[in-house]
């Protein structure tokens, strides 16, 4: 198939959920099958899709997710979406994580009966609601008043008994309450804030994702003899942490020059060897092979389940309003690629734009490809809208399956 750039915004659906639609089959036959309504059935099919079906296994944390309405702590107008696995705006510039990264950060504090724990960042509320059964008592602080006092009535409206909300800077901790027997953070500051270390238990752990505004790590930190020691678990993309964190943040991405990190995939980290830079990352594997189209690696993104995500994600500031078009090269291969269970799904190389407020404005791509292809080079030019702060790279199979492998994606910017 002839590599094609698209030009048509509302071609399809957003990519965004092109990986999910598989999910309202499989919210059909759970509701048919336990008499559940249409939201309970959402739920119980992304639980074990999405959270399960990605590797989170705590049975304690399956069962809040499972239990949790996260239609509840978002707006009216997203509900719909509430129970795909993804990030959604809340409003003032903020957004809820995805299911996800909800539960495998809550699996990874190892939350116990008698804990007490401190979480940065309220939002929606959603985090807190998720840790509300699994522990003794949740303190959560949220720097946005409007966003502070709404989670805070859903969660009262909800009956959640055991959690404490206020507004406040979270860098500061909340020292009437420490020490904490376990720290998370849902914002993401440059450095741990040290007030957060002087506040978790000896023997505490904290998860935190720390980092630059758009490459950043998720951390397991364990506080022991005084000082953490550190576990890098996955990359990870979440929304700064404000008020002083940011005041001291010391470096800023130039969003009138985009850039990609590792978009030659040469760079790994941790056990598991997952891509630095990328983040969401499902069904792929980086291929050691000396005869990549770049360098000496490239990835490879395969799936035998129609349907079922096989991606990987990138952030990075774009300024639409100095950036006009955004150039993109890639080398690509593909075998046996079919078609998912909804006909866009099939793999491509798109760009999702967000405004200063995070709301989607555009959605750009090249491809989509099917069938087999030797290693190629393809490229496309992609305008940008001019309300564009901030975008997200997606690329993957889509919910198609068959193997897809792609090296050296770059970008280029075109000044308006």
């Amino acid at each position: 198939m002839i590599p094609m750039v698209a030009t048509n915004r509302n071609w399809a659906l957003p990519v965004a959920r092109w990986a999910l639609v598989a999910l309202v089959v499989a919210w059909s036959s759970v509701a048919s099958g336990q008499g559940v309504d249409r939201f309970t059935a959402a739920r119980l099919a992304m639980v074990e899709k999405e959270v399960l079906g990605a590797g989170v296994t705590n049975p304690r944390v399956l069962d809040s997710v499972r239990n949790t309405p996260r239609h509840e702590f978002v707006p009216v107008n997203q509900r719909q979406l509430a129970y795909f696995d993804m990030a959604l705006p809340i409003g003032a510039e903020q957004t809820i994580s995805s299911p996800f990264i909800v539960a495998f950060m809550t699996e990874s504090l190892d939350p116990q009966p008698d804990d007490v724990v401190f979480e940065v960042g309220t939002g929606s509320g959603y985090q807190a609601a998720i840790l509300s059964p699994l522990v003794k008592q949740v303190y959560s602080i949220e720097i946005v008043d409007e966003l502070g006092k709404r989670a805070a009535r859903t969660l009262r409206k909800l009956g959640y008994k055991n959690v404490e909300t206020k507004v406040g800077d979270g860098y500061a901790g909340w020292p009437e309450h420490a020490p904490f027997d376990k720290i998370i953070v849902t914002c993401s500051p440059e450095k741990v804030p040290r007030p957060l270390v002087d506040q978790l238990r000896e023997g505490g752990r904290m998860v935190i994702p720390v980092g630059e505004r758009y490459q950043q790590t998720l951390y397991l930190f364990k506080k022991v003899d005084g000082k953490l020691e550190q576990e890098a678990l996955r990359p990870t993309l979440f929304v700064p942490m404000t008020g002083t964190a940011e005041d001291q943040r010391q470096r800023f991405p130039d969003p009138s020059q985009p850039q990609l990190v590792n978009g030659q995939f040469e760079e790994t980290s941790g056990e598991a060897e997952a891509l630095v830079g990328w983040y969401y990352q499902r069904q792929l594997t980086v291929v050691d092979d000396d005869r990549a189209p770049q360098g000496k690696r490239y990835v490879r993104f395969e799936n035998n389940e129609p349907g079922r995500g096989s991606r990987a994600l990138q952030g990075f500031g774009v300024d639409g309003s100095a950036v006009r078009v955004l150039h993109i090269k890639a080398q690509i291969r593909a075998e046996n690629v079919q078609i998912g269970p909804s006909p866009e799904m099939l793999p491509c190389i798109a760009i999702v734009f967000y405004d200063k407020n995070r709301r989607e404005v555009g959605h750009r791509w090249i491809g989509p490809w099917r069938g087999s292809l030797a290693w190629q080079q393809v490229s496309g030019t992609l305008a940008v809208p001019a309300t564009a702060k901030e975008a997200i790279m997606r690329v993957g199979l889509f919910g198609a399956t068959g193997r897809f492998e792609v090296d050296d994606i770059s970008i280029a910017a075109v000044d308006r």
